[in-house]
Protein backbone atom coordinates (compact mmCIF):
# COMPACT_ATOMS: atom_id res chain seq x y z
CA UNK A 1 0.00 0.00 0.00
CA UNK A 2 1.27 3.46 -0.91
CA UNK A 3 0.35 6.54 1.09
CA UNK A 4 1.84 9.67 -0.40
CA UNK A 5 5.57 9.05 -0.74
CA UNK A 6 5.50 6.12 1.71
CA UNK A 7 5.11 2.44 0.91
CA UNK A 8 3.66 0.28 3.70
CA UNK A 9 4.02 -3.46 4.21
CA UNK A 10 0.95 -5.66 4.27
CA UNK A 11 -0.96 -6.34 6.40
CA UNK A 12 -1.52 -2.73 7.43
CA UNK A 13 -3.01 -2.60 10.96
CA UNK A 14 -6.20 -0.77 11.82
CA UNK A 15 -5.79 1.88 14.50
CA UNK A 16 -8.08 4.13 16.43
CA UNK A 17 -7.04 7.18 18.45
CA UNK A 18 -3.36 6.26 18.22
CA UNK A 19 -0.46 8.51 19.20
CA UNK A 20 2.26 9.43 16.70
CA UNK A 21 5.67 10.04 18.28
CA UNK A 22 8.19 11.56 15.90
CA UNK A 23 11.72 12.83 15.70
CA UNK A 24 13.25 14.84 12.88
CA UNK A 25 16.90 14.33 12.01
CA UNK A 26 19.43 15.81 11.84
CA UNK A 27 18.82 19.38 13.03
CA UNK A 28 16.76 18.78 16.16
CA UNK A 29 18.22 15.40 17.12
CA UNK A 30 21.35 16.70 18.84
CA UNK A 31 23.20 13.93 20.70
CA UNK A 32 20.66 11.47 19.19
CA UNK A 33 18.15 12.03 22.00
CA UNK A 34 14.98 11.69 19.92
CA UNK A 35 16.43 8.65 18.16
CA UNK A 36 17.25 7.07 21.52
CA UNK A 37 13.67 7.55 22.71
CA UNK A 38 12.23 5.97 19.55
CA UNK A 39 14.69 3.07 19.84
CA UNK A 40 13.54 2.52 23.41
CA UNK A 41 9.85 2.56 22.43
CA UNK A 42 10.41 0.16 19.54
CA UNK A 43 12.15 -2.30 21.85
CA UNK A 44 9.75 -1.93 24.80
CA UNK A 45 6.59 -2.47 22.73
CA UNK A 46 7.97 -4.86 20.08
CA UNK A 47 7.21 -2.37 17.33
CA UNK A 48 7.22 -3.63 13.75
CA UNK A 49 8.36 -1.69 10.72
CA UNK A 50 5.40 -0.55 8.65
CA UNK A 51 7.27 1.05 5.80
CA UNK A 52 9.40 3.89 4.48
CA UNK A 53 9.73 6.25 1.53
CA UNK A 54 9.68 4.17 -1.64
CA UNK A 55 11.84 6.67 -3.58
CA UNK A 56 14.09 8.36 -0.99
CA UNK A 57 16.21 9.90 -3.75
CA UNK A 58 13.17 12.01 -4.63
CA UNK A 59 13.60 13.82 -1.30
CA UNK A 60 17.27 13.44 -0.38
CA UNK A 61 20.57 14.54 -1.89
CA UNK A 62 22.84 11.53 -1.44
CA UNK A 63 25.92 13.77 -1.60
CA UNK A 64 24.69 15.31 1.68
CA UNK A 65 23.07 12.29 3.34
CA UNK A 66 25.50 9.57 2.29
CA UNK A 67 24.49 5.91 1.86
CA UNK A 68 26.47 3.75 4.30
CA UNK A 69 28.21 0.43 3.69
CA UNK A 70 28.32 -2.38 6.23
CA UNK A 71 30.40 -5.52 5.85
CA UNK A 72 29.60 -8.62 7.88
CA UNK A 73 31.08 -12.06 7.22
CA UNK A 74 32.16 -10.92 3.79
CA UNK A 75 28.68 -9.77 2.79
CA UNK A 76 28.38 -6.13 1.82
CA UNK A 77 25.16 -4.30 2.71
CA UNK A 78 24.33 -0.75 1.62
CA UNK A 79 21.88 1.31 3.67
CA UNK A 80 20.05 4.17 1.96
CA UNK A 81 19.03 7.23 4.05
CA UNK A 82 15.28 7.18 4.61
CA UNK A 83 12.34 8.05 6.83
CA UNK A 84 10.89 5.00 8.56
CA UNK A 85 7.55 4.18 10.16
CA UNK A 86 7.05 1.67 12.98
CA UNK A 87 3.87 0.56 14.71
CA UNK A 88 3.38 -0.69 18.27
CA UNK A 89 0.20 -1.98 19.92
CA UNK A 90 -0.17 -1.30 23.65
CA UNK A 91 -2.51 -3.16 25.94
CA UNK A 92 -5.18 -0.87 27.40
CA UNK A 93 -3.35 2.20 26.05
CA UNK A 94 -3.30 4.09 22.78
CA UNK A 95 -1.32 2.42 20.00
CA UNK A 96 1.90 4.12 18.89
CA UNK A 97 2.98 5.19 15.43
CA UNK A 98 6.74 5.86 15.59
CA UNK A 99 8.04 8.22 12.91
CA UNK A 100 11.80 8.51 12.48
CA UNK A 101 11.82 11.34 9.98
CA UNK A 102 14.78 12.58 7.97
CA UNK A 103 14.49 16.21 6.88
CA UNK A 104 14.10 16.40 3.08
CA UNK A 105 16.28 18.45 0.77
CA UNK A 106 13.60 18.69 -1.92
CA UNK A 107 9.85 18.34 -2.47
CA UNK A 108 9.12 19.38 1.12
CA UNK A 109 5.44 20.06 0.41
CA UNK A 110 4.90 16.52 -0.88
CA UNK A 111 6.85 15.12 2.08
CA UNK A 112 4.69 17.02 4.58
CA UNK A 113 1.51 15.96 2.78
CA UNK A 114 2.68 12.33 2.91
CA UNK A 115 3.23 12.50 6.68
CA UNK A 116 -0.20 14.07 7.17
CA UNK A 117 -1.83 11.32 5.07
CA UNK A 118 -0.18 8.74 7.34
CA UNK A 119 -1.61 10.46 10.42
CA UNK A 120 -5.09 10.47 8.87
CA UNK A 121 -4.84 6.82 7.69
CA UNK A 122 -3.96 5.61 11.18
CA UNK A 123 -6.54 7.85 12.88
CA UNK A 124 -3.91 9.58 14.95
CA UNK A 125 -5.34 11.54 17.85
CA UNK A 126 -2.10 13.14 19.00
CA UNK A 127 1.12 14.05 17.19
CA UNK A 128 4.13 14.39 19.53
CA UNK A 129 7.48 15.57 18.22
CA UNK A 130 10.57 15.06 20.38
CA UNK A 131 13.85 16.85 19.79
CA UNK A 132 16.98 18.40 21.25
CA UNK A 133 19.09 21.45 20.55
CA UNK A 134 22.16 23.14 22.00
CA UNK A 135 21.48 26.06 24.31
CA UNK A 136 23.30 28.38 26.71
CA UNK A 137 22.60 26.15 29.73
CA UNK A 138 24.91 24.61 32.35
CA UNK A 139 25.37 20.89 32.94
CA UNK A 140 24.98 21.49 36.69
CA UNK A 141 21.23 22.15 36.50
CA UNK A 142 18.25 19.98 35.47
CA UNK A 143 17.79 19.98 31.71
CA UNK A 144 15.17 22.42 30.50
CA UNK A 145 12.47 21.41 28.05
CA UNK A 146 10.73 23.95 25.85
CA UNK A 147 7.62 23.29 23.85
CA UNK A 148 4.31 24.36 22.43
CA UNK A 149 0.97 22.80 21.73
CA UNK A 150 -1.61 23.30 19.00
CA UNK A 151 -5.14 22.09 19.64
CA UNK A 152 -7.17 22.27 22.86
CA UNK A 153 -5.91 18.95 24.26
CA UNK A 154 -2.26 19.77 23.59
CA UNK A 155 -2.50 23.18 25.23
CA UNK A 156 -4.08 21.64 28.33
CA UNK A 157 -1.35 18.99 28.51
CA UNK A 158 1.38 21.63 28.47
CA UNK A 159 -0.24 23.30 31.46
CA UNK A 160 0.38 20.11 33.46
CA UNK A 161 4.13 20.21 32.82
CA UNK A 162 7.08 22.43 33.69
CA UNK A 163 7.80 22.95 30.00
CA UNK A 164 8.98 26.43 29.01
CA UNK A 165 7.20 28.24 26.18
CA UNK A 166 9.19 28.43 22.95
CA UNK A 167 9.97 32.06 22.14
CA UNK A 168 12.48 31.36 19.35
CA UNK A 169 12.31 33.45 16.17
CA UNK A 170 14.33 32.56 13.10
CA UNK A 171 15.08 29.72 10.67
CA UNK A 172 13.22 26.53 11.47
CA UNK A 173 12.38 23.10 10.06
CA UNK A 174 9.34 21.46 8.53
CA UNK A 175 8.39 20.21 12.00
CA UNK A 176 6.45 23.41 12.64
CA UNK A 177 4.55 23.01 9.37
CA UNK A 178 3.64 19.41 10.21
CA UNK A 179 2.46 20.46 13.68
CA UNK A 180 0.43 23.36 12.34
CA UNK A 181 -1.26 21.36 9.58
CA UNK A 182 -1.91 18.46 11.97
CA UNK A 183 -3.80 20.81 14.27
CA UNK A 184 -5.80 22.07 11.29
CA UNK A 185 -6.85 18.44 10.68
CA UNK A 186 -8.11 18.17 14.28
CA UNK A 187 -5.03 16.31 15.54
CA UNK A 188 -3.54 17.65 18.76
CA UNK A 189 0.10 18.56 18.06
CA UNK A 190 2.71 18.99 20.76
CA UNK A 191 6.45 19.66 20.50
CA UNK A 192 9.05 19.01 23.21
CA UNK A 193 12.63 20.24 22.73
CA UNK A 194 15.22 19.54 25.44
CA UNK A 195 18.02 22.12 25.81
CA UNK A 196 21.57 20.75 26.06
CA UNK A 197 24.78 22.43 27.25
CA UNK A 198 26.50 23.91 24.22
CA UNK A 199 29.91 22.70 25.36
CA UNK A 200 28.90 19.02 25.74
CA UNK A 201 29.13 16.65 22.79
CA UNK A 202 27.92 13.08 23.39
CA UNK A 203 27.07 10.53 20.74
CA UNK A 204 24.18 9.14 22.79
CA UNK A 205 22.95 11.46 25.54
CA UNK A 206 21.07 9.51 28.21
CA UNK A 207 20.59 12.60 30.37
CA UNK A 208 18.46 14.14 27.65
CA UNK A 209 16.73 10.85 26.94
CA UNK A 210 15.69 10.45 30.59
CA UNK A 211 14.33 14.00 30.63
CA UNK A 212 12.06 13.36 27.64
CA UNK A 213 11.04 9.91 28.88
CA UNK A 214 9.97 11.47 32.18
CA UNK A 215 7.60 13.71 30.24
CA UNK A 216 6.21 10.79 28.25
CA UNK A 217 5.73 8.91 31.50
CA UNK A 218 3.84 11.71 33.23
CA UNK A 219 1.58 12.45 30.25
CA UNK A 220 1.16 9.14 28.41
CA UNK A 221 2.00 6.41 30.93
CA UNK A 222 5.21 5.30 29.17
CA UNK A 223 7.67 3.90 31.76
CA UNK A 224 11.26 5.09 32.15
CA UNK A 225 13.98 2.43 32.12
CA UNK A 226 15.84 2.54 35.46
CA UNK A 227 19.08 1.63 33.69
CA UNK A 228 18.87 4.93 31.82
CA UNK A 229 19.06 6.82 35.12
CA UNK A 230 22.30 4.99 35.90
CA UNK A 231 23.76 5.77 32.47
CA UNK A 232 22.71 9.42 32.80
CA UNK A 233 24.41 9.70 36.20
CA UNK A 234 27.60 8.17 34.81
CA UNK A 235 27.60 10.66 31.93
CA UNK A 236 26.99 13.62 34.21
CA UNK A 237 29.84 12.56 36.52
CA UNK A 238 32.19 12.14 33.56
CA UNK A 239 31.25 15.56 32.17
CA UNK A 240 31.79 17.23 35.55
CA UNK A 241 35.28 15.71 35.75
CA UNK A 242 36.15 16.91 32.26
CA UNK A 243 34.84 20.40 32.91
CA UNK A 244 37.13 20.61 35.94
CA UNK A 245 40.02 20.14 33.51
CA UNK A 246 38.72 22.77 31.06
CA UNK A 247 39.47 26.32 32.33
CA UNK A 248 37.43 28.03 29.58
CA UNK A 249 34.22 26.32 30.66
CA UNK A 250 34.94 26.65 34.38
CA UNK A 251 35.24 30.40 33.89
CA UNK A 252 31.82 30.85 32.25
CA UNK A 253 29.93 28.19 34.25
CA UNK A 254 28.86 30.51 37.12
CA UNK A 255 27.38 32.96 34.62
CA UNK A 256 25.54 30.18 32.81
CA UNK A 257 24.12 29.05 36.15
CA UNK A 258 23.02 32.59 36.99
CA UNK A 259 21.28 33.04 33.63
CA UNK A 260 19.61 29.63 34.05
CA UNK A 261 18.31 30.51 37.53
CA UNK A 262 16.98 33.86 36.33
CA UNK A 263 15.36 32.14 33.35
CA UNK A 264 13.47 29.82 35.67
CA UNK A 265 12.26 32.76 37.76
CA UNK A 266 11.03 34.59 34.66
CA UNK A 267 9.86 31.55 32.69
CA UNK A 268 6.44 33.06 32.03
CA UNK A 269 7.80 36.27 30.50
CA UNK A 270 8.49 36.65 26.81
CA UNK A 271 12.08 37.85 27.18
CA UNK A 272 14.49 36.16 29.56
CA UNK A 273 18.02 37.15 30.64
CA UNK A 274 20.82 37.07 28.10
CA UNK A 275 24.52 36.25 28.22
CA UNK A 276 27.04 38.96 27.42
CA UNK A 277 28.57 38.85 23.91
CA UNK A 278 31.97 38.00 25.44
CA UNK A 279 30.60 34.91 27.20
CA UNK A 280 28.73 33.77 24.09
CA UNK A 281 31.92 34.09 22.04
CA UNK A 282 33.81 32.00 24.59
CA UNK A 283 31.15 29.27 24.45
CA UNK A 284 31.21 29.13 20.67
CA UNK A 285 34.99 28.71 20.76
CA UNK A 286 34.67 25.96 23.38
CA UNK A 287 31.82 24.11 21.63
CA UNK A 288 32.92 20.79 20.19
CA UNK A 289 35.94 20.28 22.42
CA UNK A 290 36.31 16.77 23.76
CA UNK A 291 35.04 17.62 27.25
CA UNK A 292 31.64 16.00 27.09
CA UNK A 293 32.22 12.61 25.55
CA UNK A 294 31.24 9.92 28.03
Amino acid sequence: MKIGGFELHDPVPECNESYAIATLRPWIDVNSIGSLVLKELKSRYDAVELGKLYKPGHFYDFTRYRPTIDLEEGIRDISIPNSTIHYARREQESDLLLLRLLEPHAHAEFYIASVLKLLKRFKVKKYILLGSMYDMVPHTRPLLVSGYGMGTGAVEELKRTAVLPITYRGPSTILNLIAQESAELGIDAIVFIVSLPQYVVIEEDFMGKVRLMELLNSLYNIPVDKKDFEKALEQRTSIAERVERTPEVKMVLPQLENVYDMRIRTMKTKEGPQLTPEIEEMLWKTMGKDIGKA
